[in-house]
């Protein structure tokens, strides 16, 4: 699988909306090493992100 089906996964587990066909679909090909290194980039852009919202309004 590539990397950008690994993050669009991440990416609608972060919203919490998913299709469980999709999930059980999702969950047999994608790699959990992947989907880790995947989540824990989002969380540091989404950190960041947060960060420098609060330093632009602050």
């Amino acid at each position: 699988m590539s990397v950008l089906h690994t993050a669009k996964a991440v990416a609608w587990a972060f919203l919490g909306i998913r299709k469980n066909s999709d999930y059980r679909n999702d969950l047999g090909k994608l790699n959990p090493l992947h989907i880790i290194l995947v989540a824990l980039v989002g969380v540091g852009i989404f950190v960041g992100g947060l960060i420098a919202l609060v330093n632009w309004v602050v």
